[in-house]
């Protein structure tokens, strides 16, 4: 069944109207005509089943079927803290973080990042991604819209992780390192936020991995071979997700 974001509450719930960006993409592209049923998603996490009454040249109506509350991400929230890799890397990243559940994707600019600067990072391309997000939200039927903040350097955004008010962490390495994730993962216990740091192409430096380190951040394997960017944060996610019980519920 097709899933459609509302951009904002409506005040009926029972006979939404659909106007603006959402009727081109639902009738216009989609082909949605009277009669169509698909599922609407508010910002209160729930998704109302609609069947379309009438359509016209800029809006159509819908009467609401039924609704059905959607499950809140688990704790806990991972955080996804991500080096700024190639852009096609990271759309594939931010589409699969949405269906892995990942609250947050903080990006970052590193020794290795492949830009370095806000300025290399045009208006459009964020709001591309805004778009890439919001796409694979309505396609997971998830609660709510995974959130992305513009890059930062390193420094700053290590600044904002605290482990005084509920943040754990640790960071993917491909260096030598003893433990494995799930070793690093059961001594953090049951953070409220579980920040996994990813390098883009060329990982971290040395001297990065020391940095992380004084930060209570703990180097973790993901195995022997040197994953893709986009392969580590799949692996990572999934490991973490495994360990915290989030597929267990």
């Amino acid at each position: 069944m097709r899933r459609y974001r509302l951009p904002a509450d409506p005040p009926d719930l029972d006979r939404i109207t659909i106007d603006g960006d959402l009727f081109h993409h639902i009738v216009d592209v989609c082909r949605q005509d009277v009669g169509s049923k698909f599922e609407l998603l508010d910002g209160l996490g729930q998704a109302h089943l609609v069947e379309i009454t009438s359509v016209g040249k800029r809006t159509a109506e819908t009467r609401r079927l039924e609704t059905r509350t959607l499950p809140a991400l688990p704790k806990p929230h991972l955080i996804l803290a991500l080096s700024v890799p190639r852009f096609p890397v990271l759309e594939s990243v931010l589409e699969k973080a949405v269906e892995l559940g990942v609250a947050e994707i903080r990006l970052f600019f590193s020794e290795y990042s492949f830009v370095r600067g806000r300025d290399k990072i045009s208006d459009s391309r964020f709001e591309r991604w805004r778009k890439i997000i919001l796409s694979s939200t309505q396609q997971s039927g998830r609660a709510d819209l995974m959130k992305l903040e513009k890059p930062v350097p390193l420094a700053e955004l290590l600044a904002s992780f605290n482990p005084s008010t509920g943040d754990g962490g640790l960071l993917a390495y491909e260096g030598e390192t003893p433990r494995r994730v799930r070793e690093v993962v059961k001594e953090l216990g049951r953070p409220e936020r579980l920040w996994c740091f990813v390098g883009s192409e060329g990982g971290f430096s040395l001297q990065e991995a020391k940095v992380f380190e004084s930060h209570g951040l703990h180097a973790a394997s993901l195995g022997e071979q040197v994953l893709r960017v986009e392969t580590a944060c799949i692996a990572l996610l999934s490991v973490l997700k495994y360990e915290t019980g989030h597929f267990g519920r």
